[in-house]
């Protein structure tokens, strides 16, 4: 896995809003991981998380709109 693909997720997430929806779409943490994987990006919860804490307030909430890439019940 690698941080550089949870980078690449992050951006594709704030640039692409048709995606950003599907991803957020997905209530299951392992089954938004999964489809996250399917598109392309070889990288970890752990590694999204590490990524989605480098962010700014700002950056992170274009990004989400408050909502956790992975986990239901944290917020970054």
């Amino acid at each position: 896995m690698s941080i550089e693909q949870a980078r690449l997720f992050i951006e594709r997430i704030k640039s692409d809003a048709v995606f950003r929806e599907r991803v957020t779409e997905i209530d299951q943490p392992p089954a938004r991981l999964a489809y996250i994987q399917s598109e392309g990006f070889q990288c970890s919860e752990k590694e999204i998380n590490e990524v989605a804490c480098e962010l700014s307030d700002e950056d992170l909430d274009t990004a989400t709109g408050g909502w956790s890439f992975l986990t239901l019940n944290t917020t970054f």
